[in-house]
């Protein structure tokens, strides 16, 4: 809870000049009306919780937003507070943000550049997103082609976009029926980490730790 304590002004809020934040001398105590969390700036939100979180008929989300605009790196903070403060709610989370990241340990402040040698390692992870990856590296073209099919500066095509016959380089493609979503590869492996962080043992109990 130490991080809880110092108070920041972050410029960015009323600035439109990037700046560092401003540190107070004084620190507050931990807060006794709400629980702090803490986890991954990156998740998934259900409509259902992001609709409390904007009416907020019991005022926390509000309360808890007032609180976290002065600490720092809020987002590893705000929603997981709010979440597990809140019964409806708290057993609802999964505790994986879908992100194949590469740390050293005990890990450091910032994670590992992913090169070509972590390739096999981020798709057997069957992890949809990855982080953090340096300009222009080989393995994101590895990535476009293999796993993507994104052509050199194009784009990538959806599951209900069929490829024309065509001589260009680059190729067309045509929208067939929207509704006729053909799942790939990829989501076959999303499925699976899905179906195996709801179903490994202990799972209800790990809510909210």
């Amino acid at each position: 809870y130490q991080r809880a304590k110092p108070v920041i002004i972050d410029p960015g809020l009323y600035s439109l000049q990037k700046s560092d934040v401003f540190w107070i001398t004084e620190k507050r105590s931990v807060p006794t009306a709400f629980k702090l969390f803490t986890g991954s700036a990156w998740m998934m939100l259900t409509h259902q919780f992001i609709e409390y979180c904007i009416w907020g008929w019991d005022n926390l989300p509000r309360t808890v937003l007032m609180y976290y605009a002065n600490f720092l790196s809020s987002p590893e903070g705000y929603f997981h507070t709010v979440i597990c403060n809140v019964p409806e709610f708290r057993n609802t989370t999964v505790n994986h943000d879908l992100h194949f990241i590469s740390w050293d340990n005990p890990p450091k402040q910032h994670p590992h550049y992913l090169t070509l040698n972590d390739f096999d390692g981020m798709v057997n992870s069957n992890a949809p997103f990855a982080r953090k990856f340096g300009r222009e590296d080989p393995v994101l073209d590895k990535i476009d082609q293999e796993l993507l099919g994104r052509q050199p500066d194009g784009f990538v095509a959806g599951g209900w976009m069929d490829l024309l016959n065509t001589t260009t380089v680059k190729g067309s493609f045509t929208v067939e029926r929207v509704q006729d979503l053909r799942p790939g590869p990829g989501a076959d492996r999303l499925k699976k980490l899905v179906t195996g962080l709801l179903t490994q043992e202990g799972f209800d109990d790990k809510h909210c730790l």
